[in-house]
Parts: C-alpha cells; sequence; structure tokens
C-alpha cells in the first residue's frame, strides 16, 4: 500500500481487527482507477498473513451478464470436504453454480444457492475468520449479487465481506444491497486523489524510473489525483522530455487508443477478444482468433510487458477493468458484434453462447432467440430466475417480443424479487390476450403479484377472470383455484375461501399430480381450521402423504407447514413448535424469505402461549429484519405485529403499542382486517395488562361489535374474546359478556379444546362473581384449571389463578387466596410477564392474612426429634428412651406433621438453624 493512504490503511486494519470476532464489512469508493484494487489487494494479503480464510473474485463487465460468474470464482478455494457437508438440496444447487454434477436432482432457485452459500460461510468461519472479497461489485452478476445480498444480512459468525466500488464525482455509491444483522455493520470509506508525493511513490515503484518535479506536477493535475490515470500518462510520455513533447491522451478512451496503436491488428484483436468474454484462457482466445496457443502468448506478451493484462496459468486477465472495458469500447461496434459472433460459435454453455449471438445481432433471428429461450430455461433450473429474466429481455429487445415470452419473463422476474418488472410486462399483455388459458396464467401471475403487493382485493378479481379463461385446462384450474382461495381466507371471506378448496379438490380427482393434490388438500384443511370446522385429520394425513418435500411451493399449501400451524391453534404446543422448526428449516434451505417470515410469526406466537418470551422475541426481531429487505407493507405489518404481541407479554407497553399501532395502520391501508383484528387484540391486551378495563374495551369495542360474523372456533380466531369478556365484565357491561362466554364453552365442547374451555370457564366465574355467586364462581375456577392441566400455557394458567384468588378473597379464605396469588406471582416472574406479576404483587399486598404461629413440640417430640437426627434407629431410639417401637414411630409423624416436612434431613436442618 502506498505511504500516503495511512487513513484508508487504518480503516482496513479495524476491519480485519472487527471481522476476527463478528460480522463485519467495509466498501472502498472511489472513481475508476483511483487506487482501490491497490487497497483490496494490500489487505487481501495482510489477511492471509494474520491467517484468515480468503474467498476472492474480480468482476468484470463481460461478466455482469452471466450467471453466478462472481460466485463461481468465489467458491473455487472451498474444498470437496467442506462441500460435501451440505445438505442434498443446498449440494445440488452449488453444484449447478459450478457447472458440475449430471445435471438430475430436484429443482434449485437463486433462495437454495444463497441459503447453501451461507452454509459455507458459517462453517469455513468456524475454523478461522473468513473474508469474502469483491473487487469491482459494480459489475457484480445479478444471481452473485442476490445471494451475496442475502447471506451478508444473516452473518453470524466471523464473516468479513470487503468490496471495491467505482463511484461518480458525487461520491454517490450502488452498494444499499449489502448490509449486516447490526444496522452499524457496515463501514464505508472513500479513496481520495493521491497527493503529489503520493502518486510520485506509485509511478516510480511502478515504472521504475522518476520525473521532474514539473513534470509530476502536471500528471497529478491533468489526472485529479487519480492514480490509474497518472500512471498511464506517465506511460504515455516515457522517454519523452516532457508532456510537451508527448501527445497526451484526454480521456481513458484516447488512453487505450493510444497504448492500442502500438500493437498490429492480430493483438487488438486478442485484446478484444479477452474483453469480450467473462473468464478468457489462452485455448479459448487461440480457438476465437484461429490462432494456436503458442501464438496468442506469443502476440500477448508485449501486452503484458506494457502492465495490460496479466497471463497466469491458462487464464487471461486485464491489469485492471478498466482497461478491458476500454478495450471493448474504442472498438466499433461492427466488429464487436463480429467478435461476439465468432465466440458464439465457440463456447459451449448454452447461456454464454445466447448472450453472445444476442450481443453479435442487430435484429432477431429464429436461432439466436431458440438460443436465448434454452438458455433461459438453464438459469431457471440452475436456480437463477434473475439470469433468467434478463435473457428473456434481451430476446424481448432484439424484437422477439412475443406475449408468451413477455409471460414467462415477467414469470422469472417475481421469482427473483422484481415484482414491479414483472407487473410492467404482465399488465399491458393481459390486455392483448384473447380469452383462453395463456391469459390465464397471466392474470394467475398477476393475481400472486399484486398478492405480493399487497392488493387482495385486485387479486382476487384478477383470479376470477383467469378462473373463467382457463375452463378448459383443468390442473391450470385447480391452481387458480387454490390461489383463489388463499387470497379469499386471508381477506376474510372464509366460506367463499372454503368453497373454493372445495371445488378444487373435486377437479383435482381426475388428475394424476399427486403433489398438487398435497396443496389443495393442505389449504382445505387450513381454511376449515381457520372457519372453526376443526382439523380435518384424514385429509391432513392424505396431504402429508402425497407432500413432495423437493417441491418449489409457498408455506401455506405445504402440508408440513398447516400441519404444525394446526398443532399450535388447537394447543398442542410442544408438538408444533418441533413440528414448526422443520419447516422454517425447509424454508431457511430454499431461502424463501417471505415464507419464513409468515411461518416465523405463527411460531412466535406458539412461543407466547408456551412462555417462552425469550425464544417469541428473537423471532420476533428476524421478522422485522426480513420485512425491511421483502420490503412489502403487508408483511412488515405482520413482523410488527409479532413483536408487539411478544413485547405486550413481557410488558414493554410503550413500544408494544408503537408496534401495535403501526400494523394496523398499515392493515387499515392494505385493506388487510385479519391483520387488523389481530392488531387490535394487541392494543387491547396491553391495556388490559395495566389495568385499564376501560380503555381495552374501547379499543376492542370494534371486535365486540362484529363478535357475531368473526370467525371462531379456534384460540387463533378467539385470542381477542377473553380480553373482551374481562373488559366488559371489569366495566359494568357483564350481560353483553355472557354471549362470549357461551360461544367459548360450546366451541371447548364440540372442538374438545382445552384453552376453549379453560378461558370460557374463567370468564364464566368472572361472570358468576359479579354477579355475587362465588361458590359457583369457584367451582367454575376450578373446572378451569382442570383444563389448564391438559394445556402447556402458564401465562393463561396464572390469569386464571389470579381470578381465583380474588374470589377467594371475597369468600375471606384469605390464606388460601394469599398462596393463590404467590402461585400466579411465580408463575409470571418465571416467564417474564413483568406487569401481570406486578398486579399479582399487588393483590398479594392487599391479601392481610395472620403470620403464622411458629410450631413448637412437646418435650418427648423434641427429645425423639433429637435423637432421630443424630443417627439412630427408630428402634435404638425406642430402646434408649425405654418406649415401644410404635410410640417412636407415632411421634415421628406427628413431628413432621406440625412442622410441614417429609424427611429427617429436613427436621435436622431445622433443628440445626434453632427454629425448633
Amino acid at each position: 500500500m502506498v505511504r500516503s493512504r495511512t487513513a484508508e490503511t487504518r480503516a482496513l486494519t479495524a476491519f480485519l481487527e472487527s471481522t476476527a470476532t463478528r460480522p463485519s464489512a467495509l466498501v472502498i469508493g472511489g472513481e475508476a482507477g483511483i487506487g482501490k484494487t491497490t487497497l483490496w489487494l494490500g489487505a487481501l494479503e495482510q489477511a492471509r498473513d494474520n491467517g484468515f480464510q480468503v474467498l476472492s473474485a474480480r468482476g468484470g463487465q463481460a461478466e455482469s451478464g452471466l450467471t453466478y460468474a462472481v460466485l463461481a470464482d468465489l467458491l473455487e478455494p472451498v474444498s470437496a470436504e467442506v462441500l460435501d457437508t451440505l445438505p442434498h438440496l443446498q449440494r445440488v444447487a452449488i453444484d449447478r453454480v459450478l457447472l458440475e454434477g449430471d445435471g438430475t436432482g430436484p429443482v434449485t432457485d437463486e433462495r437454495v444457492v444463497a441459503s447453501a452459500f451461507l452454509t459455507l460461510l458459517d462453517r469455513l468461519a468456524a475454523d478461522a475468520p473468513v473474508i469474502v472479497a469483491l473487487d469491482d461489485v459494480q459489475w457484480l452478476d445479478s444471481s452473485s449479487q442476490a445471494v451475496i445480498s442475502f447471506a451478508s444480512r444473516r452473518l453470524k459468525g466471523r464473516v468479513g465481506v470487503l468490496a471495491t466500488e467505482r463511484t461518480g464525482a458525487d461520491g454517490l455509491h450502488g452498494t444499499d444491497w449489502l448490509k449486516l444483522s447490526r444496522l452499524d455493520g457496515v463501514e464505508r470509506i472513500l479513496v481520495g486523489p493521491l497527493s503529489v508525493s503520493g502518486l510520485r511513490q506509485v509511478i516510480s515503484s511502478k515504472l521504475g524510473r522518476s520525473f521532474s518535479r514539473p513534470t509530476i506536477g502536471r500528471i497529478s493535475e491533468l489526472s485529479g489525483g487519480n492514480p490509474f490515470y497518472a500512471l498511464e500518462l506517465a506511460r504515455a510520455i516515457d522517454g519523452q522530455s516532457s508532456l510537451a513533447d508527448a501527445a497526451l491522451p484526454g480521456s481513458l478512451a484516447d488512453l487505450v487508443r493510444s497504448r492500442l496503436d502500438q500493437f498490429g491488428e492480430n493483438t487488438q484483436t486478442v485484446l478484444l477478444a479477452a474483453a469480450s468474454v467473462g473468464t478468457p484462457t489462452v485455448d479459448l482466445l487461440a480457438d476465437v482468433t484461429e490462432q494456436t496457443p503458442q501464438r496468442v502468448v506469443e502476440l500477448l506478451e508485449v501486452p503484458e510487458t506494457d502492465g495490460i493484462v496479466q497471463i497466469a496459468g491458462n487464464r487471461v486477465r486485464f491489469a485492471h477493468p478498466l482497461l478491458a472495458r476500454g478495450v471493448y469500447s474504442v472498438v466499433g461496434p461492427a466488429r464487436r458484434r463480429q467478435m461476439h459472433r465468432a465466440l458464439a460459435g465457440i463456447v459451449e454453455q448454452p447461456e454464454m453462447r445466447a448472450r453472445h449471438l444476442a450481443l453479435a445481432a442487430s435484429s432477431a433471428d429464429p436461432a439466436t432467440l431458440l438460443a436465448l429461450d434454452t438458455a433461459a430455461d438453464s438459469a431457471r433450473v440452475r436456480g437463477a430466475p434473475a439470469a433468467a429474466a434478463e435473457l428473456l429481455d434481451l430476446a424481448i429487445n432484439l424484437g422477439g417480443d412475443t406475449p408468451n415470452r413477455r409471460i414467462r419473463c415477467a414469470d422469472h422476474h417475481f421469482r427473483a424479487g422484481e415484482a414491479q418488472r414483472a407487473s410492467e410486462l404482465l399488465v399491458p399483455t393481459v390486455d392483448q390476450l384473447p380469452p383462453g388459458s395463456l391469459r390465464a396464467f397471466a392474470l394467475n401471475l398477476l393475481a400472486a403479484i399484486r398478492i405480493y403487493s399487497d392488493s387482495i382485493v385486485e387479486a382476487i378479481e384478477l383470479l376470477d377472470r383467469a378462473r373463467a379463461d382457463a375452463e378448459e385446462d383443468v390442473a391450470l384450474t385447480v391452481r387458480i383455484l387454490l390461489l383463489s382461495s388463499f387470497a379469499l381466507m386471508y381477506s376474510g371471506q372464509l366460506d367463499a375461501a372454503v368453497a373454493r378448496t372445495d371445488e378444487a379438490l373435486e377437479r383435482a380427482q381426475g388428475l394424476s399430480l399427486p403433489e398438487l393434490t398435497s396443496q389443495v388438500l393442505a389449504m382445505s384443511v387450513l381454511t376449515k381450521c381457520t372457519r372453526g370446522d376443526g382439523v380435518d385429520e384424514p385429509s391432513l394425513q392424505r396431504a402429508l402423504e402425497l407432500e413432495d418435500l423437493d417441491a418449489d411451493i409457498p408455506m401455506q399449501f405445504r402440508a408440513c407447514a398447516v400441519r404444525a400451524i394446526t398443532h399450535a391453534w388447537t394447543g398442542e404446543l410442544e408438538a408444533a413448535r418441533a413440528e414448526s422448526a422443520a419447516v422454517r428449516q425447509l424454508c431457511l434451505a430454499r431461502g424463501a424469505e417471505s415464507d419464513v417470515m409468515m411461518f416465523d410469526a405463527h411460531t412466535a406466537l406458539a412461543d407466547v402461549w408456551r412462555g417462552d418470551f425469550a425464544a417469541a422475541e428473537e423471532l420476533a426481531e428476524e421478522a422485522i429484519e426480513r420485512a425491511e429487505h421483502i420490503d412489502t407493507q403487508n408483511l412488515r405489518g405482520v413482523a410488527l405485529l409479532i413483536r408487539a404481541t411478544v413485547l405486550a407479554h413481557q410488558g414493554r407497553e410503550t413500544d408494544a403499542r408503537n408496534d401495535a399501532n403501526a400494523a394496523l395502520a398499515i392493515a387499515r391501508g392494505t385493506g388487510a382486517p385479519q391483520l387488523g383484528i389481530r392488531a387490535l387484540t394487541a392494543l387491547g391486551f396491553v391495556e388490559l395488562s395495566v389495568g385499564n378495563h376501560a380503555e381495552a374495551r374501547a379499543t376492542l369495542q370494534p371486535l365486540i361489535d362484529a363478535f357475531g360474523v368473526l370467525p371462531r372456533g379456534e384460540m387463533r380466531n378467539l385470542e381477542y374474546v377473553p380480553y373482551a369478556i374481562e373488559a366488559l365484565i371489569a366495566t359494568g357491561r357483564a350481560d353483553e359478556a355472557e354471549p362470549m362466554i357461551e360461544q367459548l364453552e360450546n366451541d371447548g365442547r364440540r372442538l374438545d379444546r382445552p384453552w376453549l374451555l379453560a378461558t370460557g370457564a374463567r370468564g364464566r366465574a368472572m361472570w358468576l362473581a359479579a354477579k355475587g355467586e362465588l361458590d359457583e364462581a369457584a367451582r367454575a375456577l376450578g373446572d378451569a384449571l382442570a383444563q389448564h392441566d391438559r394445556l402447556p400455557m402458564p401465562f393463561e394458567r396464572a390469569r386464571t389463578l389470579l381470578v381465583l384468588g380474588q374470589v377467594q378473597r371475597r369468600q375471606r379464605l384469605k390464606q388460601a387466596a394469599a398462596e393463590t396469588f404467590a402461585d400466579a406471582l411465580r408463575e409470571f416472574e418465571r416467564i417474564g410477564a413483568a406487569l401481570w406479576a406486578d398486579r399479582a404483587r399487588d393483590e398479594l399486598g392487599r391479601t392481610k392474612v395472620a403470620a403464622p404461629q411458629k410450631p413448637t413440640l412437646t418435650a418427648s417430640e423434641q427429645r425423639i426429634a433429637e435423637l432421630a437426627t443424630s443417627g439412630m434407629t427408630n428402634r435404638d431410639v425406642a430402646a434408649t428412651l425405654y418406649v415401644s417401637l410404635k410410640t417412636v414411630e407415632a411421634n415421628l409423624t406427628q413431628i413432621y406433621r406440625k412442622l410441614g416436612i417429609r424427611s429427617r434431613a429436613q427436621l435436622a436442618a431445622m433443628l440445626a438453624s434453632g427454629e425448633l
């Protein structure tokens, strides 16, 4: 490194130190040629010297359109032993990135590749800190960028990302996609111009000669302190007496042209070929220029001596990407097309061949379009939807603009996360298509985009149109009905959602598509359970039997996910937790971000019910982070609601209110009624937790008013009802609460759900207590506690104990009330429910109980106790005191009863402490 780069050197050293302990990132920015690569290379050398593992890649414009070009370079040094530790699906994905394997195996996509890359980083970092080094990220291919972006946000171990980036004169950067989980995780330094003395050092070290001070000053002025430009200027005047004697170029293009002019046409052609291909080799350059490999090396000898290219083994690389771009730019378009045409006839990889054909063409021809279509299909199978979309964009721009190609391109863009671009392609296409299956497919895809983009109402309308168009295509009709059922369920139209799945099941019976049948069965179980019909176990079991875990389908259509969700809703929380872990790993392996987040919403709620607030909080924070990356309002609302629910149970009322209100605003803005119901529930619970019953009732009033039409049956639907019951009774409106109590009781008996029976009995007890019927209330609470014994929900049980203690105190059973309040307090404190612990503590403080008298023993009991704890047996004690063995045993029994103990060890401890 140049000595004058002291600030940048300090930043790099700090970055390496940080990476040794935690995830870190440093982006070196600056204009082209300013010295970013030199700093980058120096940092990598320092990292290797310090025992770091370095995965490095250098981007180039010719590679920026290829699939996983940079990622493949990064993975090159990873050993087969490490790759073999990957799960099968992820190993298949990585083999495809590396163009290895036999091409068989399950379909993979960008998410699977990203998850695999993250897994590899974690495993490498277990042995030594890892540096992921990227030079010139502006030329990063889109697939590699998506993978690195995914991984960087989830880094947990000793992994650092070191990147260089070209920035303009305004200093703006284009690496907003590079983020860590820490808000302050990505550091940036802007490499500025070198001083005159710094430029002197660079020129002297690179060229082995020095220039006069006035000449160096002129070079500094013309180059703006850019060391790359300065070197080019210095080379241009090398051997001349001064700048005035040399024809100084005024731009990089001129510089490159002046450098090329000294080479013969054959050398220029070889350089153009090298600049036109992503990873040039001597053999490839020989083939495309119709030279022998030996001749190619000879032709590149002078450019290598002049520092334009480097030859390492069989590979040829430009000394700087600017040189490659310069070589490519100075020739005319006709010559570039000629070179790409020649390359298209040589390369074998379908995607590369298709790109060269496209760049060689000025208009569409059938062979080029076919090659682009085939390459797009190949890229999609390899798990690179973004690359597939780019290939079809090339075909469209060349004149191959057909409805079918637009729809396929939109599908790829949507899968790659570019919903807006997909919509731009589909909307005009749909309007131009005649009725039929193709338009139905397009409408179905557009509806999925609208659901993703928070437009449920429009999605339902689109699906109705698609259904009418797809009448002749049964499989497509089933898929449309499936998506329609989900949209209707999410919008609260449960009867219509069930009707759609019923119709889909009927139509799917004649198809030999087991995976599609599994999806319909799973969705049928979910919609009916949501409506309050219970869990259709035979259908769910059949869905599980038909499920293909390798299929790339949304989480809500997966049978295993529905199994975990329904287990949680029915109170089988331990089973749900174990199943949810497996489903979450399935989603993570595919990199299905929105699926992971939505499933985390269910899992976090189950964790709250289980009283594991720490696990729920961890999931909530991850959901917030994912929602920010996914960037759709509805998913952000779901994430905020998860966190609001956790915070409310922990007693962090202000933060909980803020998150719940934000989620409520999103629900109203996007027309998402289910999200709105959950947000009002969370807000009502917060008010209830602080004892503000009037405000809780006012918050929950919209749900109370709509009670007759809202979904029922399972606790996920009725979660707000116990809160509303307590708020109504506490504010003197007990009669309004009775229909809700009856609903809990009736649904509990109909479905045999412990939570419904327990909360129904608790509500009935509060209703009876409000009418002064305390004995009946106590009996109802006993029934509630019996149901709690069937349910691993400690928070709900402690709430019931709180009500029982209040009833016991009104019955003047103060000792029993104090013990009940103490039990509730212990439970609230154990799980971390701070506000409810305060309420239990307050109730205990209000329950005045006379202090218990100190137990006393008679003289004979005292003597027997002393002898029994001295090591004697009962028979020895009897012999010492001249009494019968039965007398000793009877006295010990009486002693234990008086003292409330069960063993001699406890008796010895009390004697030793002086309590007796």
